[in-house]
């Protein structure tokens, strides 16, 4: 054969080749080759909340397990985890990169109220899968403004409005004093609250006090709360205000019954900072199991979890519930792309993420499953209160549904 031939054969297949993948691109299986799928995340590994990167580490260390393994469904998982500082307008440039030049299928567990609020209209004005966003946010659960998104948390309303239950069964007289952060975050909390206690808000809830995260302290509001003399304090904080809190509430001789929010509930990252003899009674909601809790050590799942870290990511702290969730949450997208077969389209993936029904993964409480439909994309519906002794979170009461 000539090399003109040759030269005309080879034009001819990379023509085709180029033919196939645009092909592709244009019936919507964008992310996917014949070898591997393509995931995109934004995580803050630098700036202010790097500590939060610790999400994204894991994540990378479950993927790393799932390619060992063979990957799914025959494909390697190709998980690119971008930094983004926790801006959102590096976020905004992270995603646009990961969506237009690395040509994800989806985004998943992408970290931050702010900076996933900055990039939802142009991941669903393009059909592009923003699943399990690692927010408790309220508003990733809305249907009709953003079909495509997913969250992974247990909404901050949602979770509020457990505790109400709670304390309206328990403690109906109960004086209620609330500190929360000024922004979505802690406002979600106190309208979940409010919700929650419904008529009973108004004569409850004695006093409600904010602050800005860029306060240096919380102090003159704990102050203001404790001369209320309310009996119960909800702290809907971060961890440098509650560790705060708590040292002030004990340096008071004040004995309120202290309930936290759960993402910043960690044993590892708030109440040992804080001082565990500060944090010893406080509550919280639980969804996971805790690997340390000796109720767990024979459990299936706690082993498969303790094998993963050894294996995977024996650096990683296991006292940090971003382990504990990356296994769950991990799992649970396995589970969507095996039932999405060979047909791992952007549509298809959505319709099999929104069709879970009592999904029991790995790590989740008993009693506790993950259940999506198209009118109600929130995983997490349900918690277990439990109260912190010292050492771990006991159980207080059977699982309790927001609904």
């Amino acid at each position: 054969m000539s090399k003109l031939l040759i030269s005309f054969a080879l034009g001819t297949a990379v023509a085709l080749a180029a033919y196939s993948v645009s092909a592709q691109l244009k019936g919507g299986v964008v992310g996917v080759t014949e070898h591997e799928i393509k995931i995109g995340q934004t995580m803050p590994y630098s700036g202010p909340a790097s500590a939060a990167g610790s999400v994204g580490i894991s994540d990378r260390a479950y993927w790393a397990m799932v390619n060992a393994e063979g990957g799914v469904n025959g494909r390697k998982i190709d998980f690119i985890s971008v930094d983004d500082g926790a801006n959102p307008a590096k976020t905004v440039e992270q995603t646009r990169r990961l969506v237009e030049v690395d040509q994800v299928a989806f985004t998943y567990r992408s970290l931050g109220t702010a900076t996933q609020s900055a990039v939802v209209k142009y991941l669903n004005e393009r059909g592009v899968p923003h699943l399990m966003v690692a927010s408790g946010a309220a508003k990733w659960n809305q249907p009709d403004a953003y079909p495509w998104t997913i969250p992974s948390l247990m909404d901050y309303v949602t979770e509020a409005h457990i505790y109400a239950h709670y304390i309206l069964a328990k403690s109906p007289e109960a004086r209620i004093a609330v500190l929360y952060q000024n922004d979505d975050f802690g406002k979600d909390y106190l309208r979940g609250l409010t919700e929650g206690l419904g008529d009973r808000a108004h004569t409850m809830i004695v006093k409600a006090l904010s602050y800005e995260s860029t306060d240096t302290t919380v102090d003159s509001q704990v102050l203001e709360l404790h001369a209320t003399g309310a009996d119960t304090v909800f702290l809907f904080a971060y961890p440098k205000q509650i560790g705060q809190a708590l040292h002030r509430i004990r340096d008071l001789a004040w004995s309120p019954e202290i309930f936290l929010d759960f993402p910043n509930s960690s044993i590892g990252f708030t109440l040992k900072p804080a001082g565990v003899d500060k944090a010893v009674g406080v509550i919280t909601v639980q969804q996971f199991k805790d690997p340390f809790d000796p109720r767990w050590k024979d459990s299936a799942d706690v082993k498969a979890y303790n094998a993963w870290m050894d294996k995977y990511h024996n650096d990683g702290d296991r006292s940090d519930g971003a382990t504990w969730s990356a296994f769950g949450y991990g799992a649970t997208m396995m589970q969507i792309l095996k039932d999405c077969g060979d047909d791992l389209s952007r549509a298809n993936i959505m319709k099999h993420a929104l069709s879970l029904k009592g999904f029991a993964a790995p790590m989740l409480l008993s009693g506790i499953t993950f259940t999506t439909t198209p009118g109600d994309h929130r995983l997490l519906k349900q918690g277990q209160l439990a109260r912190f002794d010292g050492k771990s979170f006991v159980p207080l009461d059977n699982t309790i549904s927001s609904d």
